[in-house]
């Protein structure tokens, strides 16, 4: 699974850009799918993963977040009429150099009422409390994409001003595939400074 990834990077078409700190990758598979990259240019840390899908008739789909903070104003609901609450929960994943990481926020309740556990035979991690206000299914598509499941002992949590943090300590076969990525990104030739439109989810 692992040389399966790193094959789907190394065959993509690749635009470079360093730009406000950061190195941004745009990619093209052959799927028809597209991805943007930015990674931190002083510690070479992932911070933004966005994707794009073509639409049922050849359009453009819409950019779905998979590492950073969501787009504003990106809901599908919103494209239907539909305005989601500002106070409802919502789930934004982070990487750092040991860690997978997510922050659930606008959850109020204290750290007891929480329970996360990693679920190897759905590929997952689950959220849940013990006052059944709250469920949540958390996919680790970093761990699938080095071929591994989802291990209880390496998941810590915290809640903290009505976020609830979940850390999963990475394994090293994912941190080494990391490195590898990292190499095939740092091999790109990019501009500087220069138009971000095609490296920029808009």
């Amino acid at each position: 699974m692992a040389q399966t990834w790193l094959e789907k990077i190394k065959k993509s078409e690749k635009i470079g850009l360093i730009q406000d700190g950061k190195r941004k990758v745009h990619y093209r598979f052959r799927e028809g799918e597209e991805m943007v990259e930015e990674y931190s240019m002083d510690t070479d840390v992932l911070v933004r993963r966005a994707w794009r899908k073509r639409g049922t008739l050849g359009a453009d789909g819409i950019w779905e977040v998979e590492i950073g903070d969501p787009e504003p104003n990106s809901s599908n609901f919103e494209s239907l009429g539909i305005k989601e609450s500002n106070s409802a929960p919502f789930v934004a994943r982070r990487i750092t150099k040991s860690n997978l990481e997510w922050r659930i926020r606008n959850l109020p309740y204290s750290l007891d009422v929480y329970t996360v556990t990693a679920e190897p035979e759905n590929r997952c991690i689950t959220v849940r409390t013990s006052n059944k206000k709250y469920f949540k299914k958390l996919s680790v598509p970093d761990l699938e994409r080095a071929g591994l499941l989802p291990e209880q002992g390496r998941i810590k949590f915290t809640h903290q001003h009505n976020t609830l943090i979940i850390t999963y300590q990475k394994p090293s076969e994912v941190i080494q595939l990391e490195k590898k990525i990292l190499e095939e990104v740092k091999a790109v030739k990019v501009a500087h400074d220069g138009d971000a439109s095609k490296c920029n989810p808009s």
